[in-house]
């Protein structure tokens, strides 16, 4: 082992224990050199090499001082099965990859972080971003594009400005995605909703709800969606948007899982709008990571200048380090190699769900649609609270299904089931386990 380096891990260590506490001053050069009986350039080759893993950092005339002394998390294998989180499994994700798009963004943009950021979004991202739209058939102009804090700042803005038919109902699916149900409820803004299963929607029933209702936009996840997991054919989005053309209603489609599609002749409803009245949101939480908050918007022209004053006044820009590192991610190349591991990972947990539910819960009305989410449908006499609470004590972990519907609303009994966070040879395993609860006569009422 070479001086430098042999001197770096002693510091290292210090700082690892907690011996060198974050904030504390390291000793002088000078007194390094005394200590470790070397030359000035060695101490220096060995700080360098701390200050590039962001370990210390130095002040001109003062010295070099710690930044963090706790240990990298190291992810351990957990006892338990989760089936209720729905966020990205994280330490499958390439941090070291990120990481250097974060350090070339901040030398590349190192002006930018001292202003105040775009209006419409980091144009470089947006580029980035209309180029990576058409791997998803989706064919728009960079001035259509918004770049958000999240689909969830877009849903905010959308459901409180005005639309151009001048409507204020906005009409959901039911179930539907929980923050966003969450968001209507908090708020009290005019909604409705509109039953859809592993069938999809009764397309009768959405055109009376169109034509008797103030209905400003529906939202809908045409593809896997969220709790149900399941997808519209052609044919169903097709009707969908000629019925939006016929009583002008707008639709606004939430594309989140869009990375993890597994049939590419699945377009989203945007694809096909020939009357400008599809918004399409993306998101990037659940190929990426939530704390990124980065969405995209793509909306027709009639939308730019409103969207653009209502974004103004809530929300001056997205991070700026997470636009600017997020382009470089896409350009470089990163994205496609990692969206391609990942989709073919959760691929597999996705068909290994299926085949369990198959298996163990057959006799149950479930989705027969390959993806992450899933559900079966329970029957009345199950008592789900304390089918969740059993199966809870046995380091199984499920979610109820209430923050996903209106409070108005009847809701489903329906369990929901994610494998998200699943490791894969534990799906089937947790999948029998509730099926021996639903076949325990406790559980009922």
């Amino acid at each position: 082992m070479l001086k430098y380096e042999w001197i770096y891990s002693q510091l290292l260590a210090q700082i690892q224990t907690g011996a060198l506490q974050s904030g504390s001053k390291l000793p002088s050069i000078r007194q390094l050199t005394q200590q470790f009986s070397c030359s000035k350039s060695t101490i220096l080759t060995s700080l360098k090499k701390l200050e590039d893993q962001h370990l210390i950092y130095a002040l001109p005339k003062s010295g070099y001082y710690v930044v963090d002394h706790q240990l990298p998390y190291q992810p351990q294998l957990n006892e338990y099965i989760d089936f209720a989180t729905s966020s990205p499994s994280w330490h499958a994700f390439p941090y070291k990859d990120f990481q250097h798009c974060i350090n070339k963004a901040i030398d590349t943009y190192q002006a930018d972080l001292f202003r105040y950021g775009t209006p419409k979004g980091l144009p470089s991202l947006i580029t980035e971003a209309k180029k990576l739209l058409t791997n998803y058939q989706l064919f728009t102009k960079e001035e259509n594009i918004f770049i958000t804090s999240g689909v969830q700042q877009s849903l905010s803005l959308l459901s409180i400005m005005p639309f151009p038919n001048g409507r204020s109902t906005i009409l959901v699916e039911q179930p539907s995605y929980h923050l966003y149900m969450d968001y209507l409820k908090t708020y009290g803004l005019p909604a409705i909703g509109i039953k859809r299963t592993s069938d999809g929607i009764d397309l009768h029933e959405l055109e009376s709800i169109f034509s008797k209702h103030n209905i400003k936009f529906f939202y809908t996840m045409p593809r896997l969606h969220n709790p149900l997991g399941t997808s519209y054919s052609k044919k169903e989005k097709d009707a969908i948007r000629n019925l939006a053309y016929k009583y002008d209603v707008y639709i606004v489609e939430d594309d989140y899982l869009a990375d993890f599609e597994q049939n590419h002749k699945m377009d989203p409803l945007f694809t096909d709008d020939s009357q400008a009245h599809v918004i399409y949101l993306k998101s990037f939480s659940k190929i990426m990571f939530p704390g990124l908050r980065i969405g995209l918007a793509v909306l027709p022209d009639v939308f730019i200048d409103t969207f653009q004053q209502y974004k103004n006044t809530t929300d001056i820009d997205s991070s700026m380090i997470s636009q600017a590192a997020l382009e470089l991610y896409l350009k470089s190349g990163m994205f496609e190699r990692y969206q391609k591991k990942v989709s073919e990972a959760y691929a597999i947990r996705a068909n290994r769900l299926q085949q369990a539910i198959t298996t163990h819960l057959a006799e149950y009305q479930a989705s027969t649609e390959v993806c992450m989410h899933s559900h079966i449908i329970l029957p009345k006499q199950v008592n789900i609270n304390k089918l969740i609470q059993h199966l809870t004590q046995r380091n199984i972990f499920l979610d109820t299904i209430y923050r996903n519907y209106l409070d108005e609303f009847y809701y489903e009994r329906i369990l929901k089931l994610n494998v998200s966070n699943v490791e894969e040879s534990k799906i089937d395993t947790g999948i029998k386990e509730i099926a021996q609860a639903l076949n325990n006569p406790n559980h009922y009422f």
